[in-house]
């Protein structure tokens, strides 16, 4: 495991994963925001959560996330407890407070939002988080949801331009980390290929 998280990318992954790993989306209004919970970035998860209703991109959340080690207090509650704070209505907000990895995020909490708003009723999704983790965002919720369309906004703490994530060791470690979950993943049936077209690399 040292050796794959201390490799370094060879030139055909770097190319890879900035055309189909750091994908971008049009964005446009949608129905729901998926918040998924997080231990690194809060802030800046938080503050595109906050950006992204004030300007009008989504009319209800969800944020899913259980309590993870050494915190007494749920992803989700974090998370939530800081975009009320900056003024996003609480009755907005769905909240999942169980899952523990991406997958759990998403069958846990289509219940919660079937039951709350009905999923027929959620005709497009924005994905929200970090930037490594890209793209498995949604293929991990289209495995599961893929009726829905599905958009993608990334954010992180880097100062390195996300193209440029291999010239920075600990971006890079975090990149390879889950770009090498992608292949493995699919042929588990954990995710599904996404996405579809009028995507293009970061």
């Amino acid at each position: 495991m040292t050796t794959q998280l201390t490799r370094s990318p060879t030139e055909a992954e770097i190319a890879a994963i900035n055309a189909r790993h750091l994908i971008e989306t049009p964005l446009r209004p949608a129905d729901l925001l998926f918040v998924f919970g997080t231990r690194e970035d809060v802030e800046e998860r938080v503050d595109e959560a906050c950006r992204l209703w004030r300007e009008g991109f989504f009319r209800r959340a969800i944020v899913s996330g259980g309590v993870t080690p050494g915190s007494e207090l749920s992803e989700c509650e974090i998370i939530v407890g800081a975009m009320v704070a900056r003024g996003v209505p609480a009755d907005v907000i769905l909240r999942e407070d169980r899952a523990m990895n991406t997958g759990e995020n998403v069958i846990f909490s289509l219940p919660i939002i079937d039951r709350a708003l009905g999923l027929a009723n959620i005709r497009s999704a924005i994905c929200l988080g970090n930037s490594w983790t890209a793209r498995r965002y949604p293929m991990t919720l289209h495995r599961h949801w893929p009726e829905v369309e599905k958009m993608l906004v990334m954010v992180d703490s880097f100062e390195t331009p996300r193209a440029l994530w291999h010239t920075d060791a600990e971006f890079s470690r975090r990149m390879l980390r889950e770009w090498d979950k992608i292949e493995p993943y699919k042929a588990r049936g954990f995710i599904a290929e996404w996405p579809a077209s009028e995507t293009r690399g970061r």
